[in-house]
């Protein structure tokens, strides 16, 4: 039996993943609970000759402004805070959307997911950034930089925010109007 084709654009034929509503859930619940920590813990631990500091999330965007890197603290507020809070209301707006059937805006509810599955690819540049720093700053006794566990948490809630959105069956979107038809 050969494997079922699109008659339109040639591409494979997959049937509806009935569970899909149940695996957006379960990975969008371990992406909130992951960036709790990711909040919460250090994510840069450095140490000099003379002092040792921690750093969480807000608190090197708080420092990146005292020190006058407005465009950095900036980007790295959006990337760490604004754009992980969006993905969790987006993909909860669209589970929510798809289990009331609702059939207002799904072009709008369509966008919204390519563009959460897009972001999903750009959502690790923090983890890089850690990593990164960790690998450059290593003077031995005079300075190091380590990653702390928040960097852990916070590639955890990516990762499972990925997987959440992967697991978001778009078609669902689009149901709600054939079942009414």
């Amino acid at each position: 039996m050969g494997a079922q084709v699109c008659k339109r654009c040639e591409g494979r034929l997959q049937s509806r993943d009935t569970e899909s509503l149940q695996k957006v859930w379960a990975w969008l619940i371990a992406g909130i609970i992951a960036y709790i920590p990711a909040n919460i813990y250090p994510m840069l631990l450095t140490s000099t000759l003379v002092e040792r500091s921690e750093s969480t999330i807000i608190g090197g965007v708080v420092e990146l402004f005292e020190h006058g890197s407005w465009g950095i603290a900036t980007i790295v507020f959006a990337a760490s805070v604004m754009i992980p809070v969006g993905k969790f209301v987006a993909i909860i707006y669209l589970a929510i959307s798809v289990q009331r059937r609702s059939n207002a805006n799904q072009h709008e509810r369509h966008k919204a997911y390519e563009v959460v599955e897009f972001i999903g690819r750009w959502s690790m540049i923090d983890v890089f950034v850690v990593a990164i720093l960790s690998a450059l700053v290593q003077l031995d006794t005079i300075a190091t930089v380590n990653p702390g566990i928040a960097a852990v948490s916070f590639a955890l809630s990516v990762i499972f925010t990925m997987l959440s959105a992967q697991a978001f069956d778009s078609r669902l979107i689009w149901d709600a109007a054939r079942t009414q038809e």
